[in-house]
């Protein structure tokens, strides 16, 4: 049996007919098509598959989407300001070369956006222990952590606007 539910998905409004034991990650990867969203584990170890529900960062592979229903999910291609304009995170790991092989890329920026939405000048430690759930085999997360920490000391710099 296939429940009917409503989600927002990267700022829009979409109805999915799921079954009951369908996960968040299976739904955004199949039938939304989005792809940027990673399976990695399947078992909420890695971070890969992680995106923003209602403003906390979760795994979407231990989610059921049924758990979804009404809810407001942001995927890494939701992200972008527009086709022309990353996200000042996204323009950080390339800038910091925080990326190589890309795979868990998207979870770990969807962590750190939901951290600096929370906290936006977070400590060293608190970006650590945010992006603590998500595995990297290429890094060593010095760079990461360098992206992350640059992106909040530019979205918190004073403007020169009115100076």
């Amino acid at each position: 049996m296939k429940h009917s539910i409503t989600v927002t998905l990267n700022a829009e409004a979409r109805e999915f007919a799921v079954e009951a034991n369908r996960t968040l990650l299976d739904l955004l990867r199949g039938d939304a098509a989005l792809t940027g969203t990673k399976k990695g584990c399947d078992v909420g170890e890695c971070g890969s598959c992680t995106v923003i529900m209602d403003g906390r960062a979760v795994n979407a592979c231990l989610v059921l989407a049924v758990e979804a229903d009404g809810a407001s999910i942001v995927t890494i291609e939701g992200l972008q300001r527009s086709r022309e304009e990353l996200h000042p995170l996204q323009e950080n790991f390339i800038k910091c070369g925080a990326a190589q092989c890309g795979f868990c890329t998207p979870g770990v920026i969807l962590a750190a956006k939901a951290l600096l939405d929370e906290i936006p000048a977070p400590s060293i430690d608190e970006i650590r222990f945010a992006l603590a759930g998500n595995i990297c085999r290429c890094t060593g997360y010095t760079k990461i952590i360098e992206a992350v920490d640059l992106t909040a000391r530019e979205m918190n710099a004073p403007t020169r606007e009115g100076v």
